[in-house]
């Protein structure tokens, strides 16, 4: 069976680069373009893994990790964020928040790849 991932970024060509990738590895993908859109998907079916950027419109990726882990069928959910954000505080505050960790962009897909499989186990 396939391990689920919802994606979630506003770019376009990131979250098809990161589909792409994720779906030649055999993961079965969903995307979405915002927090929103993305904690409307988390409607009872399985989630393994969510990896969402953090800068968006409509609800950020910050809003969307703390909503999640309100969510008591998905608050283990491991959470990766892909970001470009070099600051320390801004990573502390998305694990305080919840996440498991973070890649950053421009991602490495061999890596990108490694340490989903690492989180998900």
């Amino acid at each position: 069976m396939k391990k689920t991932i919802i994606i979630v970024d506003d770019s376009n060509s990131i979250r098809n680069l990161v589909e792409f990738t994720l779906n030649n590895a055999g993961f079965h993908v969903i995307s979405a373009t915002n927090g929103k859109e993305a904690l409307e998907l988390f409607n009872g079916q399985t989630v393994h893994l969510l990896l969402t950027d953090l800068h968006m419109p409509i609800m950020s990726g910050m809003e969307l990790i703390a909503e999640v882990r309100k969510l008591e069928e998905y608050k283990y959910v491991p959470i990766l964020f892909l970001t470009t954000e070099t600051q320390v505080s801004i990573k502390k505050e998305a694990k305080d928040l919840g996440a498991t960790g973070w890649i950053v962009k421009p991602f490495n897909g061999d890596k990108l790849i490694t340490t989903i499989r690492k989180v998900i186990r």
